[in-house]
């Protein structure tokens, strides 16, 4: 499986495979995606997803759909997914990561390297994807734009979910594809960060304290109020599920917190930086 980051994942046959075996059981107990997904407990796009082989699937599916089910349907689920854990690779520390993010109730977001793709604008987002390497086609492109895109309507459908971001002022300074789309970039934060579930603060320029020296991360916390921490690095990502790996990352999170300008002083700086421009 080969996959881009923050976009959506080419798929693999093996993951095509269990999700048509998952679609097959299902219809098989007469219940459709919107009757399955509640007793499952995940979301029917969850679900879909997951059925066109887009999503990994959690291992907490496999218990839940013997519940649903029954025992012999689990059975057969459960061989599909130990074939498919054997087959993945780097690519499912993503896709496990993508659907976490989905059903998250709580998603903290630290970056020092680029506006988090959640709250990255069209024309910043297309920035990013024209220039990537190797260079990708126009079709490639538009396909980048439409996933990320696609991502970011979790911020507004899930109003539930409480999102916090802490990001570098230095990132905005980069000016990355020129004034005008930092300008855009800007006003997008400053509208996202009007949600009543969204927290944006910046870390500014200057900081002798700063906690978030070993570079960036995303911490997600799962409907079962357990902790879950993500990394990214040059062709490579991580999934962080050892608790006292995630207690570090959570200890971490907190100070930045508190070492981060306030949301009400981060208006103040975005608007300034934004008059520079």
């Amino acid at each position: 499986m080969r996959m881009t980051k923050d976009s959506e994942p080419e798929t693999s046959e093996s993951l095509k495979t269990f999700g048509a075996v998952l679609k097959a059981l299902r219809d098989e107990a007469g219940l459709t995606q919107e009757q399955f997904a509640p007793r499952v407990r995940y979301s029917a796009t969850y679900v879909a997803k997951m059925e066109q082989g887009r999503r990994f699937p959690p291992k907490e599916l496999i218990p839940r759909t013997e519940e649903v089910l029954g025992a012999p349907a689990a059975r057969v689920l459960g061989a599909a997914y130990r074939t498919l854990t054997r087959k993945v690779g780097l690519a499912s520390w993503f896709l496990r990561w993508a659907g976490i993010e989905e059903e998250a109730v709580s998603l903290l977001a630290y970056e020092c390297r680029a506006i988090p793709g959640l709250l990255q604008p069209e024309p910043y987002i297309r920035v990013l994807s024209e220039r990537r390497l190797p260079p990708a086609t126009e079709e490639q492109v538009e396909q980048l734009v439409a996933a990320r895109l696609d991502r970011q309507r979790l911020l507004t459908e899930r109003p539930n979910t409480a999102f916090s971001f802490i990001v570098e002022q230095a990132v905005l300074e980069r000016t990355l594809g020129g004034p005008e789309v930092t300008r855009v970039a800007i006003d997008h934060l400053l509208e996202v960060g009007r949600q009543r579930n969204v927290e944006i603060q910046l870390m500014p320029l200057r900081q002798e304290e700063h906690a978030g020296v070993d570079g960036h991360m995303y911490l997600a916390e799962t409907p079962d109020h357990q902790w879950v921490g993500y990394t990214e690095g040059q062709r490579s990502s991580s999934l962080i599920v050892a608790p006292k790996d995630v207690s570090v990352l959570l200890q971490r999170y907190g100070r930045l917190r508190a070492e981060a300008l306030d949301c009400g002083a981060t208006v103040s700086l975005l608007k300034q930086m934004r008059g520079a421009l």
